[in-house]
């Protein structure tokens, strides 16, 4: 993956100082992108080890059309927890009492989980993110209430018209963005805007537009996730895996991820791992966890650092 250190080497040489929503501040450029063979290994990062089981559960979660973390939580997936939580001090004005990320908050976060998993009538009050990616993939809501698959119409279409120029499926809702601005909720706005599939040669390549990138904590599960997506969609499909482009938007390093950086850019990448799908899956929905095999990954040691909300 040194495609992935050189953009961590382009954000600290050519990128700029700049304020951002989150209080933290970031190292930020403005256009790139990467493109990965999928044919020479699955693109997961060796120079820190990545949490394979927290992507898979995520894509999968994703594709059940469900927006709620009570699925993730039950598999032991804490990827989104903090988005509901914040939500929730901020409803039961508990914000100033539970400092993000000090002893006390992380310890309420725990009973927050806690919660989630025993209770299904507080997870479903305080558990939903709101209209991001699941909805909006699967259950995307037309002008007269209809509910529009776009999983399901891209597999179609690449079954039925594979050179069409119209395999997209968009993320970016206007209307509901516009919502989760208004109710001024922390939940994650969609950062995956769109993505369109192309089929040449018998493979099925997909590329990403990312409008606003955490290249060192959500770029690597990026790369991954989508990874594996294209590698379903071309099984489903009857093609080969051919090409993950990842296009850039805001591209950016947060401050406090600067020294988790230059440590990860001391270390050599390693062999590409290699992912198997069971290929007895014949639908995109019909994936499960056990479906998946790693083999042949052998990454540095995980580097931690905090997200920002």
């Amino acid at each position: 993956m040194e495609q992935y250190h050189a953009l961590l080497r382009h954000i600290l040489e050519r990128g700029v100082k700049k304020e951002d929503r989150t209080g933290i501040g970031t190292t930020s450029t403005f256009g790139y992108q990467m493109r990965l063979n999928l044919e020479k290994g699955f693109p997961l990062l060796t120079t820190k080890k990545v949490f394979l089981r927290g992507i898979t559960h995520e894509l999968l979660w994703f594709l059940k059309g469900d927006t709620n973390i009570k699925y993730l939580v039950d598999n032991n997936v804490k990827i989104w927890n903090e988005w509901p939580f914040q939500n929730y001090l901020k409803t039961n004005n508990l914000e100033s009492e539970y400092p993000m990320y000090s002893e006390k908050w992380t310890k309420k976060m725990d009973e927050f989980v806690e919660q989630i998993k025993k209770d299904d009538s507080f997870a479903k009050k305080y558990g939903d993110l709101g209209p991001v990616y699941g909805k909006q993939w699967i259950r995307w809501e037309g002008p007269n209430g209809e509910k529009i698959n776009q999983i399901q119409n891209a597999v179609d279409l690449i079954k039925k018209d594979p050179y069409s120029r119209r395999i997209l499926v968009s993320g970016w809702n206007v209307a509901d963005i516009q919502q989760l601005i208004t109710a001024k909720t922390s939940s994650p706005p969609l950062c995956h805007s769109l993505f369109q599939f192309y089929v040449s040669e018998g493979k099925l390549s997909c590329q990403l537009y990312q409008r606003s990138a955490d290249v060192f904590l959500g770029v690597p599960f990026n790369i991954a996730s989508y990874s594996m997506l294209t590698m379903m969609m071309a099984q489903v499909t009857q093609l080969k895996p051919g090409e993950f482009i990842h296009t850039f938007g805001d591209v950016h390093i947060y401050n406090n991820h600067i020294t988790q950086v230059n440590e990860q850019l001391s270390r050599t990448p390693r062999v590409l791992p290699r992912l198997k799908l069971n290929p007895e899956v014949k639908g995109i929905f019909d994936f499960k966890y056990e479906d998946f095999e790693l083999e042949g990954y052998d990454p540095w040691p995980p580097i931690k650092a905090p997200i920002a909300v």
